[in-house]
């Protein structure tokens, strides 16, 4: 089991006013426990981190507000693939919609920074069972692939906790890690070496991947040289080859022309009755529906519905004030 926690404990007045940013990380180790086993402290892959930007005057510092999280202890639990408690992520930038000179100068003369706080993820909480197929809708900026890149420990949880029971492999965006200098097999090896797989597993699979994704001698030319759909097909297979545990998929269904569509979809079939679990985040609602036996509806980084695909399609279409229609419910 790999889980990943976060809190952000407020500045003590010790601190100097100056710009700070402190992340303090724990290392996880490199076994996985199995499910229902209960991992220590020293396991955990993620850890306590604290961020602090920005420079105020004391007297219009705001007070922190004290915030009591309950947390659940899943360590006796055997059914579930992934558990997510309370989980907030919030990005910090400086940003300023219209730079000026003197702006910059006043700012400098009291010491403070333009900051800008964006919470993509709000409190968050849900739990997805073993043989679950999660559906996660929801407008752009809603917080689908914030909430993902998070599962699949790419992102740091600014405040919660996320457990996640076995080995994952996502297919984030498409070609995410790629070496385009290098060849599709160098790539291939590179990718299931990253997913944990020991060299000979990988290499026995490369042919399989490559008569897969349809690419024959082209396996073994440079990347550059791959047109788009060539590019996202392998991606593709490379993904579904790596037999995961739990496969996440964030709207990479739309790889290739229709032939490889319809043997990609089959594929993903073949995936969701032997994976743990199955994450899915897709504008296409009509695969939400054939696809996913369970589904999530976010809106500005929050759960608005958990309920079945059915009934979170109809209330997130009736929430947008949109019909429908093939370029809803289906990918174009």
């Amino acid at each position: 089991m790999i889980s990943l926690s976060a809190s952000n404990p407020p500045p003590t007045p010790q601190e100097p006013p100056a710009a700070q940013s402190d992340a303090a990380t724990a290392a996880g180790s490199t076994a996985v426990p199995k499910p229902g086993e209960h991992a220590s402290d020293g396991n955990l892959v993620g850890g306590i981190f604290s961020m602090r930007t920005g420079r105020q005057s004391r007297r219009n510092r705001p007070k922190p507000e004290k915030k009591v999280l309950t947390f659940r202890d899943n360590s006796g639990r055997t059914d579930l693939a992934v558990s997510v408690q309370h989980l907030s992520i919030t990005y910090r930038t400086t940003f300023e919609r219209v730079p000026t000179f003197k702006n910059a100068i006043v700012r400098a003369g009291r010491g403070e920074k333009a900051v800008v706080e964006i919470n993509a993820v709000n409190d968050v909480s849900f739990d997805v069972k073993n043989g679950t197929a999660l559906g996660i809708i929801g407008s752009n900026g809603a917080g689908k692939s914030t909430i993902m890149r998070a599962l699949a420990g790419i992102l740091p949880p600014t405040e919660g906790q996320i457990e996640v029971w076995g080995r994952a492999s996502t297919l984030l965006a498409l070609g995410v890690g790629f070496n385009a200098m290098l060849s599709g097999r160098e790539n291939v090896i590179l990718g299931g070496l990253a997913a944990g797989l020991s060299r000979k597993d990988v290499e026995s699979r490369a042919d399989n991947v490559a008569e897969w994704a349809e690419l024959g001698e082209f396996i073994d030319a440079p990347m550059r040289t791959y047109s788009s759909g060539m590019f996202s097909r392998l991606a593709f297979s490379v993904a579904v080859h790596m037999k995961p545990d739990i496969l996440m998929v964030d709207e990479a269904l739309s790889a290739g022309d229709a032939k490889f569509r319809e043997k990609a979809q089959a594929k993903m079939d073949e995936l969701r009755s032997s994976a743990r679990a199955l994450f899915l985040v897709s504008h296409a609602l009509g695969s939400i529906k054939e696809m996913c036996n369970d589904c999530i509806w976010l809106h500005k980084g929050r759960v608005m519905m958990h309920a079945s695909p059915q009934e979170c399609v109809d209330a997130y279409t009736q929430f947008v004030k949109v019909g429908k229609t093939p370029s809803t419910m289906e990918e174009m």
